[in-house]
């Protein structure tokens, strides 16, 4: 049995790992974002949440409730990679685990996998089965096959240049302020470990 000042055992592989997967996450997230508040903007919560919540048992219920855990698994997991940032790597493997960021990047981790839990049994709910089996498919809808990605770039592209970017956060709601408030945590979370040594 180890003491409180021994460290965990060292298991160099999985850290290694962890951190690679902490990394392409933490690149790849921003992207994701846009992505979700964007294209997927119907799964996340909407101005009517909350009138919707209490109309409990209804199929909108269901619905609702389905997109706040959404929403609840996008802000876990930017707390995460946040968190995740501002830990030194050092701790792990020297046992100290008494760290307040330590501590925030297993709360948002536990957060996540229940809000992922909760995703699933929401979409057991609503879709039933073929819904659930639809996630193990590799097969996409015709309109989102990956040969169509380089017109809709090519398209996003040209509404950029056109200035339709002056009007992404027109007029500013609550789901944008959310939207640039994690895409922001996510660059603080590259910029502020640069002002820590």
């Amino acid at each position: 049995m180890m003491g409180a000042g021994d460290p965990l055992p060292t298991y160099q592989d999985i850290e290694g790992i962890h951190g690679t997967f902490g990394l392409w996450t933490l690149l790849l997230f921003p992207a994701f974002v846009v992505y979700a508040f964007h294209r997927g903007q119907k799964r996340l919560i909407q101005s009517d949440s909350l009138s919707k919540l209490a109309q409990v048992g209804k199929p909108i219920w269901w619905y609702t409730l389905n997109r706040v855990t959404n929403t609840l698994a996008l802000l876990a997991l930017t707390f995460a990679l946040f968190s995740g940032k501002m830990m030194d790597e050092t701790w792990l493997p020297e046992g100290e685990l008494n760290h307040g960021w330590y501590y925030a990047h297993l709360i948002s981790w536990v957060v996540m996998v229940a809000a992922i839990a909760l995703h699933l049994l929401m979409n057991a709910k609503v879709g039933g089965s073929p819904l659930l089996l639809s996630m193990l498919t590799w097969q996409f809808r015709e309109k989102d096959s990956p040969t169509l990605w380089p017109a809709h770039v090519s398209q996003w592209w040209s509404q950029v240049q056109q200035g339709a970017w002056l009007r992404w956060f027109q007029p500013m709601t609550v789901m944008s302020v959310l939207e640039i408030a994690i895409v922001v945590s996510i660059f603080a979370a590259w910029i502020i470990p640069l002002f820590k040594d």
